[in-house]
């Protein structure tokens, strides 16, 4: 007698998803996704320019440097940063600011802005009367006052650091108690920085206060030239050696 073959009896598990599985979940996330990105596009075309060249940056150079990217202009913050892009657009920002001073056009021709390899520097030129400064004197006069504080609202929200010189020119200092060119520029150039400070700028944004006395000469053919005194700030370059070394002819514009 042949023996029955054995019953198999085959169990299904039944999973809880049925035959569709977990894939609506991605696909649900796909459009979450899209919908979130869709969004933010929309924000980003109302946004102001500032805003949407900052938020570019950062997605240039997400380690840090992306803050530098993007005009400053319209509303300098601390996390916007004066590029080397945007300092002919600062130059001129400052030029019609100091333009809108009242009698300026008696100072305009003691008042030098060039952008540099080292930064935007701005010079207050003296004159024979002494515009700024009085002859062998730290003390800056009101007209000298009123552009370092307007200057002061213009830099003092930028992160960019300052460099602040002084300098003379080769005329001796008459003094018997060891006071010479060297002190006085470097005093005028500190007077120049409380200023700033007492505007608004941070203590911290001024890296230097240079006194070159009259080593580096603005009119090297006539030593005695009245021009020759002058005061000078370097907004910086971000991230820019600071060192005296680094100093440099004008860009030509």
């Amino acid at each position: 007698m042949t023996t029955p073959p054995p019953i198999i009896i085959v169990r299904k598990i039944k999973k809880g998803h049925g035959h569709h599985g977990g894939a609506w979940k991605v696909a649900y996330a796909d459009f979450v996704t899209a919908m979130m990105a869709l969004f933010i596009v929309l924000w980003l075309l109302a946004s102001s320019e500032e805003v949407q060249k900052a938020v570019g940056g950062y997605f240039s150079d997400p380690t840090g440097q992306g803050k530098m990217q993007g005009s400053t202009m319209a509303g300098i913050g601390e996390t916007l940063v004066v590029s080397r892009d945007d300092m002919s657009e600062l130059k001129a920002k400052i030029e019609q600011a100091m333009r809108e001073m009242p009698k300026f056009d008696q100072l305009k021709n003691n008042v030098q802005i060039t952008v540099t390899h080292e930064g935007l520097r701005i010079e207050l030129l003296e004159n024979d009367a002494g515009l700024f400064f009085d002859t062998g004197s730290a003390r800056m006069s009101e007209r000298g006052s009123e552009i370092i504080r307007l200057l002061a609202a213009e830099l003092g929200t930028l992160p960019n650091k300052l460099l602040l010189e002084g300098h003379t020119d080769a005329k001796p200092y008459a003094s018997t108690l060891g006071y010479t060119n060297w002190e006085l520029s470097a005093d005028r150039a500190n007077t120049a920085r409380r200023i700033l400070i007492e505007g608004g700028v941070p203590p911290h944004q001024v890296a230097q206060i240079r006194g070159f006395a009259d080593q580096h000469l603005r009119n090297a053919e006539d030593p005695f030239d009245p021009a020759n005194r002058r005061v000078s700030l370097i907004v910086q370059y971000r991230n820019l050696d600071s060192s005296p070394a680094q100093r440099a002819e004008p860009v030509k514009q």
